[in-house]
């Protein structure tokens, strides 16, 4: 079996739009996401979309465009949140980054993404 890690980020909403800041969390090479967590920690002003993309690519690689909505709680993915790109990260190790679209003045959220790591190498556990 596989090993699932997580790493997490948390963002504040509080000074409006955020444009792909790019965050701590490194997925390394060969690993599957599993799993990618979208939590509304602090309530907003006002819904945002907000993505999850990648340092060099693009800003919603992985998460595209989910509304938060302005309510404390863990946001369903669901169609519109899109799980693009979660099967292979590939060979090199990605850096994420977390956009979102409209003017808040309120609000923070915390990103976590769950992965298999070596999930997509030759030699399997």
């Amino acid at each position: 079996g596989y090993v699932v890690m997580c790493q997490d980020t948390a963002q504040t909403l509080a000074g409006g739009a955020l444009g792909a800041v790019v965050t701590n969390i490194v997925i390394p090479a060969n690993s599957k996401i599993v799993n990618i967590i979208v939590d509304l920690a602090v309530a907003a002003n006002t819904t945002t979309n907000i993505s999850v993309g990648q340092v060099g690519g693009n800003a919603n690689t992985f998460v595209n465009a989910l509304a938060s909505g302005t309510t404390v709680g863990i946001k369903p993915l669901g169609i519109a949140g899109g799980t693009l790109e979660w099967g292979n990260i590939g060979t090199s190790d990605l850096r994420l980054t977390v956009t979102s679209t409209a003017a808040t003045n309120a609000g923070s959220v915390r990103i976590t993404v769950m992965y298999a790591q070596a999930f997509n190498t030759t030699i399997q556990p």
